[in-house]
């Protein structure tokens, strides 16, 4: 009788034993400064000038959908192999594929209209070192646990480890900038330069692109379903 009192008794001072937790503290009151802050502020630089009030504005947007989103290209890449997800990855690919045709009809109507090209800056020789710095940059994001982007936003949010990769991301790409130079002239100006719409016209250009972008997005699909249906099993 008394080992059965004892039975039933050990969850109760289980229970009692445990402590406590504390009741979270209404944030609402912080988010609402926060807002008034950031308006605020946005308002004074508007006055100031009124790139620096759309760049305060659109900074701000950016940075809500990101961590709403949890938006990361180092998520993209990383989850598919950890965790078997690609819902960030296929969201890259639309992303991917909403720009391709956006920014092709923008080239596309400066092309017909006679103005300079946008964006023709960025279409730089293709190496070894282009592969080399790709692989380089992907381990380190992964290390950081986040690229540019998703290393801004989780500054905000307050991870301390953060903090840490964006100061060595600064010094390094200080660092970088310093030396581009010498390895633009030894190595990167020796790749070839390939524009697209140079080698397959604009139209051709656009849906093999797309055609890319949605092999890669069957392939995250295909990927997820084996993933997920293995570790169901």
């Amino acid at each position: 009788m008394s080992e059965a009192t004892n039975q039933a008794a050990s969850p109760i001072r289980a229970a009692r034993a445990r402590p406590q937790r504390k009741p979270k503290r209404n944030q609402i009151p912080f988010g609402i400064l926060v807002v008034l802050a950031a308006v605020v502020i946005g308002v004074v630089q508007a006055y100031r000038s009124q790139n620096l009030g759309f760049y305060w504005m659109t900074g701000a947007i950016f940075g809500f959908i990101l961590q709403k989103s949890r938006f990361c290209f180092t998520a993209s890449m990383r989850d598919p192999v950890i965790t078997g997800s690609t819902s960030v990855t296929r969201a890259v690919l639309i992303a991917f594929a909403a720009t391709t045709v956006m920014f092709a009809a923008i080239q596309y109507g400066a092309v017909q209209n006679g103005l300079p090209m946008p964006g023709q800056s960025y279409v730089v020789p293709i190496s070894f070192a282009t592969v080399f710095g790709a692989f380089i940059f992907g381990i380190g994001m992964v290390i950081a646990g986040g690229c540019a982007s998703g290393t801004l936003m989780r500054v905000g949010e307050g991870f301390s480890m953060q903090f840490l990769s964006l100061l060595f991301f600064v010094v390094g790409s200080l660092v970088g900038a310093a030396h581009y130079g010498w390895w633009k002239e030894h190595f990167i100006v020796h790749g070839p330069k390939i524009f697209l719409p140079d080698v397959f016209g604009w139209t051709g250009a656009v849906v093999i692109q797309l055609l890319v972008i949605l092999c890669l997005y069957r392939a995250a699909m295909l990927w997820e379903r084996k993933k997920m249906g293995a570790s169901e099993e």
